[in-house]
């Protein structure tokens, strides 16, 4: 079987779109996204519209942050936060908000498959939790989290894309050569962020997997159009923009 994993769209419409058309061409139809469909981005509405066609999706914090109180946000997100919130609520009583809210409501946390964990965070606390690369010298907190996974799990949030294995090692997609196998030890595979990249590369990152073989792959998207996008909205902070240029 041969599917797709991406995950942390954030609302970036021209990366979603770049994304899933890279997926089609590739002949994938099951699509597994891990969360954080909405926040920081324009598009919240179309991009949940586009993810309800997904196999499986798990609720991302910034996705709780939109039907609850956002807590733990930085000004800049809890802005953006609110602003996605009026931006669902503002087809008011109609289908498609109904449609929206009760999709993001519906989210399940985590999903399991076999020996496949699929969590937004971590294994530990599937929404919240980050595992950072420097993670590895935290030997506590890293055993801790494999502990709870049966053997291999893939997640998101950090937008930071590699694999770390149970011998506390992280290694990032360029110094696999963008290809992993999987093995009898336990992994945790981050799938990099659709929509905000944050590893340097400012291209969207996404995973398939096919059989044990793990590839992570990279497309390019218009991003002076969504910066544009993001520009155009007072609420929305144009750092949140700027960022996308450098992957940072």
């Amino acid at each position: 079987m041969k599917r797709a994993f991406i995950s942390d769209i954030h609302s970036n419409l021209e990366s979603l779109e770049a994304v899933l058309a890279d997926i089609r061409g590739q002949g994938i139809t099951d699509v597994y996204c891990l969360g954080d469909i909405v926040g920081y981005g324009p598009n919240p509405r179309e991009c949940i519209d586009i993810i309800m066609n997904c196999k499986v999706c798990l609720l991302g914090n910034h996705d709780q942050g939109a039907l609850f109180d956002p807590e733990g946000f930085n000004s800049g997100a809890e802005r953006a936060i609110f602003w996605t919130r009026s931006q669902l609520e503002s087809t008011g009583g109609g289908l498609d908000g109904h449609r929206r809210w009760d999709f993001l409501g519906e989210l399940p946390r985590n999903h399991q498959e076999g020996e496949l964990l699929f969590v937004h965070g971590s294994a530990r606390n599937p929404l919240n939790e980050y595992v950072f690369p420097e993670d590895i010298y935290n030997q506590r907190k890293m055993e801790k989290i494999f502990a709870l996974s049966q053997k291999h799990a893939f997640q998101g949030h950090t937008h930071v894309p590699g694999v770390f294995t149970e011998d506390l090692r992280f290694s990032a997609p360029d110094e696999l050569g963008y290809e992993y196998r999987l093995t009898d030890r336990k992994t945790m595979i981050n799938v990099g962020s659709v929509g905000q990249p944050r590893d340097g590369d400012p291209r969207a990152c996404y995973v398939v997997f096919e059989d044990d073989i793990v590839r992570f792959r990279r497309v390019e998207y218009p991003v002076e159009r969504t910066i544009e996008k993001i520009y155009d909205v007072p609420d929305l902070d144009n750092f949140l923009g700027d960022r996308l240029r450098d992957g940072r």
